[in-house]
């Protein structure tokens, strides 16, 4: 008996997210919410500029919008409502010349009553083809010419109201179109009894036997078939609202005569009527303007101004403007149905991205409520732009990116066995002579393969290199703002932060900035830091609050690193006034050059930073620098960041 293998069947996994889908990769979109955060933008303003704009060559928000506008716009622009009274136009006239001519080849009095009767008809097409509904029609092609024009009334107004009607009502026999009258009277007693609070669970189950071949849209309740019918009946009463008076009334005259049957007409008004009096919330009163030369019917049309509504929907879901907004309130089936799975892709994918953000602990609330980077957030922007710097310091030498781990002490020829928490790289020789050792000696099994295990491994011993402690004194002056200094002076605060924090962390960064006034701040602080009009480059106070951090570490290599772009113009006086001056002022010079040699007297190494190309800071910062046994660096704005970095790491060595 030979056994079946037992076969497999491979799918889409369905129940929650992918397990094997790709992590989302959230480093460009990082990098662009953290550019504009530093250009001055809320956190949360950056998100949905972000959303807006698009990530990850998929569209924004902006190019969905646009282009479900332009959709509007063409089905406004290439069509218009009075199909339907046109082909009535066309079928009375074919119907009266048929008339005419059979009448004018009979010579009887009786023929030329006809004539005048015909003569005597109204103006309008609505009267005309109501005051025809008793004529006795001489001519075989008159009389189907007319029965036609019912025929048509009747399949539009049904097909205004009920998907698929039209075709499923072409040829329709007396039988047929009582049936449909059935359906119209069960359905309006179904409404009427729902609205007056009744049950109507069984009601709608008997109805929906009876009657579901009508409903393709498959609703399970009476409240999900009110639903479906209340929005075509309120594109329909849209279309009519967009048609002229004129229009109007001659087409509310036409359905009367829909299938030789006013009762039709009078069942479809209390169904419009009690669909509105249940979703009041409908847009009953809205209208279109069609201006285009293709002729609709009644159910093309109501399908047009319900496409209509539904292009307005996802216009809105797509704007994001309204309290509570969020991406997962877009319709992705309706997207998809109006611009393709494309669309629908790229909104998932950007709905995808907000949720990542927002579960990736990339933002927090702050105490006021409002929305701010995180500290992992901040961590990341500080990677990108210390990638980015050490990019330039590599070409600069020639070299290419390297990933190769750099160790935080001096390797001094020893080994011993790792610890947790260790980063120094493995004497991966002594590691595996400890495997080879542990197996031959039993502890493993001879059997177990040549599998390690933590106890082998052992790490390169190195000794601790001296500390440093950093003061990283930034300007931000009106001018920085103005000068586009602003960011790249922000980015230079990330890579030196980041660099510190992570393979220095024995170092202590203190961040300074200083206008009229200095402060001391943290990361999140300094990125979220709007540019303020502010007169002043206090860069004595600067000094001080530098002295303070420096004196706390003792036992550190002082370091002070300056990037500015204009001479002191204030000093901070004993009462903490911040006085200004502009030129600079005698006691201004005074005040910042004694703080100068009293960080020299730390044995403080002093980097200057100048930005810019004023011939009177330079001379200021030179002179400074010979004082005290600084640097002056003169970098680019795209250079600002490799050459703090380059010289922080320059002077630890």
């Amino acid at each position: 008996m030979t056994r079946r293998r037992p076969g497999y069947q491979y799918g889409p996994y369905v129940d929650g997210p992918d397990p094997l889908a790709p992590p989302f990769d959230l480093r460009a979109a990082m990098d662009e919410i953290g550019r504009d955060v530093m250009e001055g933008s809320s956190p949360r303003t950056a998100l949905q500029e972000l959303l807006r704009r698009g990530a990850e060559n998929r569209r924004g928000l902006d190019e969905l919008t646009r282009e479900i506008w332009q959709r509007r716009s063409r089905l406004q622009r290439e069509n218009r409502l009075d199909g339907t009274l046109q082909e009535v136009r066309e079928l009375l006239q074919r119907a009266l010349d048929a008339e005419r001519d059979s009448l004018g080849r009979q010579d009887s009095d009786d023929a030329r009553f006809r004539e005048m009767q015909l003569d005597a008809l109204p103006s309008d097409t609505g009267g005309a083809v109501r005051e025809l509904g008793e004529y006795d029609w001489q001519s075989p092609d008159a009389r189907e010419a007319y029965e036609e024009i019912r025929d048509l009334l009747g399949r539009e107004m049904l097909d205004q109201r009920f998907a698929g009607m039209k075709q499923a009502m072409e040829n329709a026999t007396p039988q047929d179109v009582e049936r449909i009258r059935e359906m119209l009277d069960a359905l309006n007693d179904l409404l009427a009894n729902h609205a007056a609070g009744q049950d109507t669970t069984e009601q709608f189950r008997e109805f929906m036997e009876q009657h579901g071949e009508h409903f393709p849209e498959d609703p399970q309740t009476t409240e999900e078939l009110i639903d479906t019918l209340a929005q075509r009946a309120a594109a329909a009463q849209r279309m009519l609202n967009s048609m002229t008076a004129e229009q109007r009334a001659e087409l509310m005259e036409l359905s009367q005569q829909a299938f030789g049957d006013p009762r039709l007409a009078q069942a479809m008004a209390q169904l419009d009527a009690q669909l509105q009096g249940l979703r009041p919330g409908e847009d009953w009163d809205g209208q279109g303007r069609f201006r285009g030369e293709n002729p609709m019917g009644m159910g093309e049309a109501t399908r047009a101004m319900e496409e209509l509504g539904q292009l307005d929907a996802l216009a809105e879901q797509l704007s994001q403007s309204y309290p509570g907004a969020r991406l997962e309130d877009i319709d992705l089936e309706s997207l998809g149905r109006h611009l393709g799975d494309e669309a629908r892709v790229d909104a998932r994918a950007l709905a995808d991205l907000e949720r990542e953000l927002q579960r990736q602990g990339l933002f927090e609330r702050a105490a006021d409520g409002s929305l701010q980077l995180s500290p992992k957030a901040l961590r990341r922007l500080g990677e990108s732009a210390l990638r980015e710097v050490v990019d330039r310091i590599g070409a600069r030498r020639g070299e290419r990116e390297t990933h190769r781990s750099g160790a935080a002490g001096e390797a001094t020829g020893a080994t011993r066995p790792w610890a947790f928490g260790d980063t120094e790289a493995w004497n991966v020789p002594r590691t595996l002579l400890n495997a080879q050792l542990r197996r031959a000696g039993g502890a493993g099994g001879m059997g177990s393969g040549r599998s390690l295990d933590v106890t082998d491994v052992e790490i390169v011993e190195t000794e601790q290199k001296t500390r440093a402690c950093v003061a990283l004194c930034v300007d931000t002056s009106w001018s920085m703002v103005q000068d586009g200094r602003w960011v790249p002076m922000k980015r230079t605060a990330l890579a030196l932060h980041q660099l510190i924090s992570t393979r220095f962390r024995g170092d202590d960064l203190k961040l300074i900035t200083f206008g009229r006034h200095a402060r001391s701040v943290e990361l999140g602080e300094l990125v979220g830091l709007d540019g303020a009009y502010e007169q002043g480059t206090n860069l004595h106070h600067a000094l001080l609050l530098a002295g303070q951090h420096l004196r706390r570490n003792p036992d550190a290599q002082p370091v002070v690193l300056v990037v500015t772009d204009g001479e002191p113009t204030a000093h901070l006086e004993a009462d903490g006034h911040a006085a200004f001056d502009y030129p600079t002022s005698p006691e201004t010079l005074r005040a910042t050059i004694a703080e100068v040699d009293r960080l020299t007297g730390l044995r403080a190494a002093f980097t200057f930073f100048v930005l810019g190309d004023d011939p009177r800071l330079a001379a200021f910062l030179d002179g400074v620098a010979k004082r005290c046994g600084g640097r002056v660096v003169a970098p680019t704005l795209d250079g600002l960041g490799a050459e703090v970095v380059a010289d922080y790491l320059r002077t630890r060595r």
